[in-house]
C-alpha cells in the first residue's frame, strides 16, 4: 500500500453520494485473450502489467493500447494488466518477477531501492506529481502563504507529503492548523476546514460533478517538484527483458498518444470495461482523464517524448525525495537509457506524442 492510493480511490466519499466500490476491486484479472503475435513480430509471450492502483482511467493509455491491439502487435501474446490498490504493494511485485513492469511513485520505489530491491525507474507518465491542496472557489488559497492561519484537512497516510512540502516553502506547522482526515471532502464543502490535502485529478473533479467550484493548488508549482506514476523495472531486466520493455513502451507510447488527443476514449474505456465494477461515471472519468494529460504531456515531452524524464526533473525530484527524508542518488532510481534509445531507433513516436 502507498499514500497515494486510498487519497486517489475516493474512498469515503459516500457523504457527496460519489461511489466507494473502487476499493472493491484490487487483484489481478485478465482484460485481453490470448492472441498471437501477427506480422512476423518478435513473440514476448504474455505480458504481465502491474497498475498502482485499481482500474480507473489513470491508466487509459494502457486500456487504449490493449483495446486497440498495440500491445498484441508489439509481440505479446496477451497482456495482463493487474489491479492495483490498498493491499498490493506494485514494486515488491515486480521485484518478485510476477510482472515485467509497474506503475508507482518515486518515493516508494527508492525506499524499495534502499532496502536492496532490484528496482529502476525507467521513465515517467506524469512529468509533475498530482498533490494539490483543494479549497472552496470562494474562498481560494492559492499560494503555500495563503495557508497561514488556516484549517487544512490532511489524511494521516499523506503527512509525509505535507510535511515535506511545509519544508521546503519555510512554512511554520504551528502557524497552520493541520485537521486529521479521511478521504471524504465533505468538511471542505460544509466549510470546517478552508483546505484539502488531494489529488488535483481526484477531489476537484469530483466536488465539480456535484456543482462545487473548487480552487486547486498544486504542490508541484509551489516547491515540491516530481516525476510521477514512473514505470519500475527490475534492473536486470533491462539486459534480460530490454527489447520486450522497448515493445511495451512502444504501445503505452501509441496508447497515450490517442488519450491525449481524447480524454474520453479512455475514460469510457474505463467506465464500460477496465473498470465496470467499479461503478464509475464515464462523465467524471473524462474530466479526470482531461485533467491528468496536462501532467503527462508537457513542453518536454513535446520536445523529447512521452514518457522522457529531463535532467533537471530527475535532479528536482532527488531532492524533494530528501525532503521528506528519502536520500538516494539519481544513478541509483534511474535509469533512462532504455527510453532515450527507443526515440532514436523510432523517432516517428516522438512525433506521434
Amino acid at each position: 500500500m502507498n499514500r497515494r492510493a486510498l487519497l486517489r480511490g475516493g474512498a469515503g466519499l459516500a457523504g457527496l453520494g460519489i461511489s466507494a466500490a473502487l476499493l472493491a476491486a484490487c487483484g489481478d484479472d485478465s482484460d485481453s485473450p490470448a492472441t498471437s503475435a501477427s506480422g512476423g513480430a518478435k513473440s514476448f509471450g504474455a505480458l504481465n502489467y502491474q497498475l498502482s492502483w485499481v482500474k480507473n482511467v489513470e491508466f487509459a493509455g494502457a486500456y487504449i493500447a490493449d483495446s486497440k491491439g498495440y500491445y498484441t502487435a508489439a509481440g505479446f501474446s496477451s497482456v495482463n494488466l493487474m489491479a492495483g490498490g490498498p493491499s498490493v504493494s506494485q514494486d515488491a511485485v515486480v521485484a518478485s518477477g510476477k510482472a515485467l513492469v509497474g506503475i508507482s511513485s518515486p518515493d516508494i520505489t527508492a525506499a524499495a531501492i534502499l532496502k536492496g530491491a532490484d528496482l529502476v525507474v525507467i521513465g515517467a507518465q506524469y512529468q509533475k506529481n498530482p498533490f494539490a491542496i483543494v479549497s472552496l472557489a470562494a474562498t481560494p488559497l492559492t499560494t503555500p502563504q495563503d495557508l497561514i492561519g488556516k484549517k487544512i484537512g490532511v489524511q494521516a497516510t499523506n503527512e509525509p507529503v505535507w510535511n515535506a512540502f511545509l519544508k521546503a516553502n519555510n512554512l511554520d506547522p504551528s502557524k497552520i492548523t493541520k485537521v486529521p482526515a479521511q478521504f471524504d471532502p465533505s468538511p471542505l464543502v460544509s466549510k470546517e476546514v478552508d483546505g484539502w490535502f488531494s489529488f488535483f485529478t481526484n477531489e476537484p473533479n469530483l466536488l465539480k460533478m456535484k456543482g462545487v467550484d473548487t480552487a486547486v493548488m498544486l504542490l508541484n508549482d509551489h516547491g515540491y517538484p516530481m516525476v510521477s506514476e514512473v514505470y519500475v523495472v527490475k534492473k536486470s531486466s533491462l539486459t534480460s527483458d530490454r527489447d520486450k520493455l522497448k515493445a511495451l513502451l512502444t504501445a503505452d507510447i501509441k496508447g497515450w498518444t490517442e488519450s491525449l488527443a481524447d480524454p474520453k476514449v479512455g475514460a469510457d474505456l474505463a467506465a464500460t470495461k477496465y473498470g465496470k465494477d467499479l461503478g464509475l461515471d464515464a462523465a467524471e472519468q473524462a474530466l479526470e482523464s482531461a485533467a491528468q494529460n496536462t501532467v503527462v504531456q508537457t513542453a518536454d515531452t513535446k520536445a523529447n517524448g512521452l514518457f522522457t524524464i529531463t535532467d533537471e526533473l530527475v535532479d528536482e525530484t532527488i531532492k524533494t525525495l530528501a525532503l521528506g527524508g528519502v536520500t538516494i542518488s539519481k544513478d541509483q532510481l534511474f535509469d533512462l537509457s532504455l527510453i532515450k534509445e527507443l526515440y532514436t531507433e523510432n523517432p516517428s513516436l516522438k512525433a506521434a506524442s
